[in-house]
């Protein structure tokens, strides 16, 4: 069976999942934010700005609740996903020790 201090690998696991992919989603945002202010003055018309605007923002809007989305489904099923994870590499470690 698995080792008793499982239940807090599994959340420092998940805590560094989510960390990661928060950072990621921060950096999305970062880049586009800086791409948008880079090219505006080049942009042209207000229409074509606008443009811009509006599909970096529904890029924006979907990988946004798109990470949101994979950390709340892997809140509900971790034990599973990283329990798993886990079972494999305690494997491992037995085999090489």
């Amino acid at each position: 069976m698995q080792p008793s201090n499982t239940d807090d690998r599994v959340h420092r696991m998940f805590a560094g999942d989510r960390r990661w992919a928060v950072l990621a989603v921060a950096v999305l945002w970062a880049t586009y934010l800086f791409v948008f202010w880079k090219v505006m003055p080049n942009a042209g018309s207000p229409e074509v700005v606008y443009a811009l605007a509006g599909a970096g923002g529904v890029v924006l809007l979907f990988n946004t609740a798109s990470i949101f989305a994979m950390i709340q489904h892997y809140s509900h099923d971790k034990e599973h996903i990283y329990g798993l994870d886990l079972h494999y590499l305690d494997l491992l470690k037995s085999s090489k020790g």
